[in-house]
């Protein structure tokens, strides 16, 4: 669901901490992240036109720790004015099948159909990609901005001196360093995923946008509007590159709620667009207490 160039540091915690006062007691049965990803297809289709899919994929985890997914295609169309002229003069087909690497791939404009299952996991939430933890230990995290950089630098060190060793086995070459020199990316993804991914108490959240806004390499971009028409302050992240790869990331926060609304990637590999890589998430993050249910087709 989330880029595979996201943060993959999971937080180190020491047994079950004590509940602080600044712990936000539940607002609802689940917490609930909503989000739609838009990208362009990878390959062209039809008379060589390219399209736009979307699809929408939802988690919900109750204050326990028990979790469920939900997932839905939504669709795809011509990705530009040029790709609908060049769709329209191939007679405005509605489905599109073709074959690569030995897969029969199909696409349509109508959404698929609409999926819900348990996330088969321990008990708890998945915090910044490896770590399982619980509520009383996202409520734990620290509200002062320069505390929870410190906590995030040294969990994220942690993570490279382990990730760097098990690289050994299959790249021998590989040292702490090709990590390190993208550790202001892997800060400011660990600040961004703390907006949204897991109900954490409101003064951390606005001591997360802090240490987003301030890491650095991260440029404000000023004031803008995601795909929903939601309205945020856009922020750049460090641009992260890797053998061949450049990885450039924006976002889109809600200075008021504190909660990110959109996240836009730009992933290129040798100068080249990697299309169904690249392109923009956007969230819907809160408390909700309606069942799990399969996202809807809108």
């Amino acid at each position: 669901m989330r880029f595979p160039l996201a943060v993959a540091a999971g937080l180190i915690f020491a047994g079950t901490a004590a509940v602080p006062a600044s712990a936000d007691a539940p607002k609802g049965a689940y917490w609930r992240v909503e989000t739609i990803f838009t990208r362009t297809h990878p390959h062209a289709v039809g008379s060589g036109y390219y399209l736009t899919e979307r699809s929408v994929s939802t988690d919900w985890f109750s204050p326990e720790g028990k979790g469920w997914f939900g997932f839905r295609e939504l669709g795809a169309k011509p990705a530009t004015a040029k790709d609908e002229a060049a769709w329209r003069a191939d007679g405005s087909p509605t489905t599109w099948d073709y074959r690569t690497e030995g897969m029969k791939i199909r696409l349509s404009v109508k959404p698929g159909k609409g999926t819900i299952g348990v996330t088969k996991k321990p008990d708890g939430f998945h915090y910044l990609g490896e770590k399982w933890v619980t509520y009383q230990q996202l409520q734990s995290l620290p509200t002062d901005a320069e505390a929870l950089r410190k906590r995030l630098l040294a969990d994220i060190n942690a993570w490279i001196d382990k990730a760097a060793e098990e690289a050994k086995t299959t790249s021998p070459k590989s040292k702490k360093e090709d990590w390190l020199v993208n550790l202001d990316q892997y800060v400011a993804k660990g600040a961004s995923e703390l907006l949204y991914a897991n109900p954490v108490p409101d003064k951390v959240r606005a001591a997360a946008y802090q240490v987003l806004k301030t890491t650095k390499g991260v440029s404000d971009l000023g004031q803008a509007k995601d795909p929903l028409g939601r309205s945020g302050r856009k922020l750049a992240l460090p641009v992260s590159s890797t053998e061949g790869s450049v990885l450039k990331q924006q976002l889109l926060v809600d200075t008021q709620a504190m909660t990110l609304l959109a996240e836009y990637t730009d992933l290129k590999y040798n100068g080249k667009d990697m299309l169904g890589k690249s392109g923009v998430q956007t969230f819907r993050a809160g408390w909700t207490n309606d069942k799990p249910a399969a996202p809807g087709a809108s």
